[in-house]
Parts: structure tokens; sequence; C-alpha cells
């Protein structure tokens, strides 16, 4: 058997409702998103105090990377500088700059300067998987799984990592959407990683929640 890039693992959070590899695993219908990222925090009973104080972009990815990566051992399987984060989003940061630019006629709020950039959320989730590899954050209007596709293969083809944590994650006006997947190098059998799986997964996961 050859190797090829495979999709090993992927979780959507849509209208408030968390999916993994397809599996509803938690809801919570009727709350804004901010309770609902709250919420799925305290039932997955995850042990981070930083996460209180990220704004609601950060906590949308770093929670649907949480359930991604925690059963992945990544760490145990590669160095921290093999693997690397690509994501995302159509917003960048707006959510927290609309409430930056609020805050400043009172008095500018460093708690909100500091996630007024998308990027921060890759150093979120860095820290946390104690990841050092390859990170990005790009604008798109909406996730385009070509685009994801074609970086994630420059990056094998240049070998610079041997995982990638992939995906979007948005969260504007209390609507928070994301949809993380982990790209592996592994032996011919599983999902390859290709523009058309990415977009069906992605479309499979958007008509459950239609």
């Amino acid at each position: 058997m050859t190797n090829q890039i495979s999709l090993s693992s992927y979780v959507k959070l849509c209208q408030n409702q968390l999916m993994v590899d397809g599996v509803l695993v938690f809801e919570k219908t009727g709350v804004s998103a901010s309770d609902f990222l709250l919420k799925a925090y305290e039932h997955f009973q995850i042990n981070y105090p930083k996460f209180f104080k990220m704004d609601n972009l950060c906590k949308t990815g770093f929670l649907v990377s949480e359930l991604l990566l925690r059963n992945q051992n990544l760490n145990e399987r590669y160095q921290p500088e093999e693997i690397g984060v690509i994501f995302s989003n159509a917003n960048s940061s707006l959510d927290t700059d609309v409430k930056y630019e609020a805050s400043i006629a009172q008095a500018p709020s460093p708690s909100l300067f500091v996630y007024t950039l998308p990027n921060v959320l890759i150093g979120e989730i860095c820290i946390r998987q104690r990841i050092k590899g390859e990170a990005a954050c790009f604008v798109f209007d909406i996730f385009d799984p070509c685009f994801q596709r074609d970086y994630v293969h420059s990056l094998y083809e240049t070998r610079k990592v041997k995982a990638v944590v992939s995906g979007w994650a948005d969260c504007y006006n209390e609507k928070a959407e994301a949809f993380f997947y982990l790209a592996e190098m592994k032996e011919e059998g599983g999902m390859e990683h290709t523009t058309e799986n990415i977009e069906q997964l992605w479309n499979n996961l958007n008509s459950l929640n239609s």
C-alpha cells in the first residue's frame, strides 16, 4: 500500500449543534452563541481557565479543535513542528472589532483589543495543543474546499508538516460556525483528502442543520 493524505476526523459546529464525525454530540437550542459555547465547554468538562477570557471566535475554534484532537494523541505521534493549523473565515475578527470600537467611547478595552486579529485563534489553539508548525488564517466570503485542499497539500509537498488541522471558524453577531478536520498521511483505505470529499463533508453537515 502507498500513503495518501487522508481525512482522519472532522467536527462541525452549526446552529448550536456540535457533531463529531457526523454524530451529534451536543446541542442547546434557544440560546445565544455565547451561552452555547459556555454550555458546551461545561458539558465536555474541559479544564482550561483561559477559555473564559477568550472572545467568541476564539471560543468557537478552541472548542471545535478540542473535540477534534482530544483523542488523537498528536503530541505522541508527531513533533510540535510537524503539526500545522490552516483555517479561514468570512468575518475576520469583526465580532470583537465592533465591541472594541464601542469601548473606545468610554475607555479602550485591552481585553478586547487582544482579540482584534483573527489569527489570535491560531495562537490559542497552538498553545493548548502544543503546536509549533505552519500556521495561517485566510478570509473568504464562503468556505473554499479547493483552497483548503491545495494549501494543505502544498505543505506536505514541501515537507513542512505531517499533520494539519484545517477548516473554517467564523463568529459574528451571536452566530458561531466552524468545521475543522484533521489531515494526515496514512495508508490507502481512509477518506482521501480531496476537494470533493471536503466539499461533501461540508455539504452533508450543513444539510443536517437545514
